[in-house]
């Protein structure tokens, strides 16, 4: 049979899980059409992937799927999501919360969430059905991949051994963390391995719901224990009563049928409990982190960009801002008005992004649990474990205030000269260049985050003569831009500027109190990515 060349599409992207789906109802509300590829013709039931946060559910929010993702939820609303953090065991009586990301919900739009991956898939995918331009593909994998100076090739086989070649301007690889597209485009990884055979286990049990009722509330546990030195143990809800899964450190050698999976629950919970497994499964543990995630034509984004532990709930959530941020530039390239640097921007904003996520948050959570073992221990000296143990739950606060990821050092923000983007931050409502913009009250009872336009927004208060300056500046660089006019009061004057120019995935461009015509045009042509 011969080989069929498609029309050039706009965007093909390679993996259709929460990454690959979330950009294209991105790309799609933009008018961008894509096609995307997916291997599975179903979601895969396995529950990984369960934490959205605040920011996360901002996307699903302006995606126009926030109400069915919520309904979607496998635990009821009134229960809870937290999580806590027990030592030696879940009913050891040494027990604190942990990630409590409510901490941070005044500067968010929307509350967190959480559900298992293969739920926030079905939603994902119902959604991208009903917008015009997406073409999905399920049940199709990916064979080789090329580009040339005009747009990018891949080439395609289904089940039955079907081929298609598929010609697009771009190509997102968000295939997975063994990417085969990462790894035709050519893009290296720097990697860095903690030698740690996990299993994942998934079982029903009635008795650990059980067990665990005087948690009443909590989502999540995980088990520190001195034999391993800062790895966890760590059990997740899947269902309110039946369904959990549960990952661990085992020896190199384990596999489904040499080791006692049933004694390693009853060892992490402190008792014994019915199990009955779903499944038994392994991963490595260890960190990846591409060297860039731009290769020409081909962008990498979620696991295709960025593996590592599913510690903390930061994996699906970095990968759907890849998404967000790859695809409003992917869409002024589209629409004639990036300037020449938007799109390398993606890799310049997100890598270290994720660097640092990895490096401060993931990483140092390991090493923060090694080190209070190895120097607090409840059988040599009680009470100066106790005091340590008390001291970590602010600790546990301070890092969901700290994990504010920021574009400070972006070549297209107005930040700080000698800034750099960080995953380390701080919340504020101040209206700060690099970082996400906090909801506020308009005067007319609706929240800015309801009015803020598809391409970028001008938020004035109180400054209608630079607003106007604003608009010819836009109009000259056919830059769409909305502007919100209102007055810096009602708990606007929290923004601590007159002016703010809000990029298409709601941060800060820049702020300030007063801009003149001339510079006005330079402000806009940085913000996408054109030279100043």
């Amino acid at each position: 049979m011969g080989m069929m060349t498609h029309a050039t599409t706009p965007v093909v992207i390679v993996g259709g899980g929460p990454v690959g789906i979330g950009l294209a109802i991105d790309l799609g509300l933009r008018g961008i059409k894509s096609i995307v590829v997916e291997r599975y013709p179903e979601p895969q039931r396995i529950p990984k992937g369960q934490n959205l946060t605040q920011r996360t559910m901002e996307h699903f929010h302006l995606w126009g799927a926030e109400e069915a993702l919520r309904a979607a939820r496998t635990i009821p609303r009134d229960y809870g999501i937290g999580g806590l953090t027990a030592y030696g065991s879940l009913l050891s009586g040494y027990s604190h919360d942990w990630l409590q990301r409510e901490l941070v919900r005044p500067f968010y739009f929307t509350d967190n969430e959480r559900l298992p991956q293969y739920a926030t898939e079905a939603v994902l995918r119902r959604r991208a059905a009903e917008i015009q331009g997406i073409e999905l593909l399920y049940g199709w994998t990916c064979t080789s991949l090329s580009q040339d100076a005009d747009g990018a090739e891949v080439e395609i086989v289904d089940r039955s051994g079907g081929t298609r070649t598929l010609r697009a301007d771009y190509v997102a690889g968000c295939d997975g963390s063994r990417s085969l597209i990462r790894e035709q485009a050519g893009i290296t990884q720097t990697r860095s391995d903690h030698d740690r055979l996990m299993v994942l286990l998934v079982f029903r049990s009635t008795g650990l719901h059980e067990l665990l009722a005087r948690y009443h509330g909590k989502s999540f546990y995980n088990v520190l224990h001195p034999a391993l030195d800062g790895y966890w143990k760590f059990f997740g809800r899947v269902d309110l009563g039946s369904t959990w899964f549960f990952h661990a450190p085992v020896p190199a050698d384990t596999t489904r049928d040499n080791f006692d999976f049933k004694r390693i629950l009853h060892e992490a919970a402190g008792a014994e409990f019915d199990v009955e497994f779903e499944h038994i499964g392994f991963w490595d543990l260890r960190f990846a982190i591409a060297d860039g995630y731009r290769a020409g034509r081909i962008f990498i984004a979620g696991d295709a960009a960025h593996s590592h532990p599913p510690y903390g709930g930061y994996g699906v959530n970095s990968g759907l801002e890849d998404a967000v941020n790859l695809s409003w530039k992917l869409a002024a390239q589209l629409q004639g008005w990036a300037g020449a640097g938007l799109l390398d921007s993606y890799s310049a904003e997100r890598q270290p992004v994720f660097a640092s996520t990895a490096r401060d948050f993931i990483e140092q959570s390991i090493l923060t649990d090694r080190d209070f073992l190895r120097r607090h221990d409840p059988a040599r000296d009680r009470s100066d474990f106790e005091a340590a143990w008390c001291a970590r739950q602010s600790g546990a606060r301070a890092e969901v205030n700290a994990f504010e990821p920021n574009y400070e050092g972006s070549p297209i923000v107005w930040g700080t000269p000698g800034a750099v983007s960080s995953a380390i931050g701080n919340h504020a409502y101040a209206a700060r260049a690099g970082h996400h913009l906090a909801p506020q009250p308009l005067s007319s009872g609706r929240n800015v985050f309801e009015e803020l336009g598809q391409g970028f927004t001008l938020v004035a208060l109180g400054a209608d003569d630079a607003a106007s300056h604003f608009v010819q500046a836009a109009a000259d660089l056919r830059v769409p831009l909305k502007v919100i006019n209102d007055t810096a009061a009602d708990g606007r004057e929290r923004y601590a500027a007159r002016l703010i120019l809000v990029r298409p995935d709601q941060f800060v461009a820049w702020a300030g109190d007063d801009v003149s015509g001339d510079e006005t045009t330079r402000l806009l042509r940085r913000a996408i990515g054109g030279s100043v």
